[in-house]
């Protein structure tokens, strides 16, 4: 039996979902590669029935299909769901690739400097004090934990004051990405006081200033940008320290 445990939070069905999407995802079985379902049911050393219902799951994702005459099988990387939820914390799961890093701060400099511009011009006053309510809990952490709930829920609050539901669903990306960026780079770089970069932000939008929002979050993500550079030069793995940017 491999990788799977009984009576954990995760459940079983939750594990064995995880092991194979690993499997999977790590190349340990490729792209194109068929699936013998009754052998990977002696080695996880579980029912037929679980095997199945987990590969329903990994179905929905993109992750696998099955036809007849050839079986259950790992789809071209192209046709997975790279946005679902699960799918990204997978990806950052004990070995990510610094280059996954890279595509996330992409997406951060395409969509969060936009977002506080729009935000600059739309937030309510029930936005700003979310915002305010996220600095002031970054301010107060002092465990790892709350530092890394308080740095999400500022982006998230920043997205949701756009006031565009579709900038909003965003946050499926920034939820998790930045939750598993956040573990691997304070291994390579400790991390700085967050605080002074996200309150810039914040006081661009309360003044409703959109050029100075944007501004103020690209020169946050050009910070971040140092210490993605930082994990690519040392090769760092994933760790369940911190960094809050």
């Amino acid at each position: 039996m491999t990788g799977i445990r009984r009576g954990t939070s995760r459940g079983l069905h939750g594990q064995i979902v995880e092991v194979m999407a690993q499997r999977i995802l790590s190349g340990q079985i490729p792209e194109g590669a068929t699936i013998n379902v009754p052998d990977l049911q002696a080695d996880l050393g579980v029912s037929l029935t679980a095997v199945r219902e987990a590969l329903k799951v990994l179905t929905a994702k993109g992750l696998v299909d099955a036809r007849q005459k050839r079986g259950t099988f790992v789809r071209p990387r192209s046709d997975w769901n790279l946005l679902d939820a699960d799918m990204i914390r997978w990806h950052f799961d004990d070995d990510v690739r610094p280059e996954l890093l890279e595509e996330l701060h992409e997406v951060r400099g395409i969509v969060e400097p936009a977002a506080a511009r729009l935000a600059a011009i739309r937030a309510e006053e029930s936005d700003l004090a979310a915002l305010d309510t996220a600095l002031a809990a970054m301010a107060s952490a002092t465990d790892d934990l709350a530092a890394v709930q308080a740095d999400l829920a500022f982006h998230k609050a920043l997205l949701a004051a756009t006031g565009n539901e579709l900038l909003t669903k965003m946050e499926v990306i920034m939820e998790t990405g930045l939750a598993g960026r956040d573990r691997l780079v304070h291994k390579a770089k400790p991390s700085d006081d967050p605080v002074p970069s996200h309150q810039r932000v914040v006081e661009a939008v309360r003044a409703g200033d959109p050029e100075g929002a944007e501004l103020a979050m690209r020169e946050l993500l050009a910070k971040a940008a140092e210490d993605l550079s930082d994990v690519r030069s040392t090769g760092v793995r994933t760790s369940k320290t911190r960094s809050r940017r």
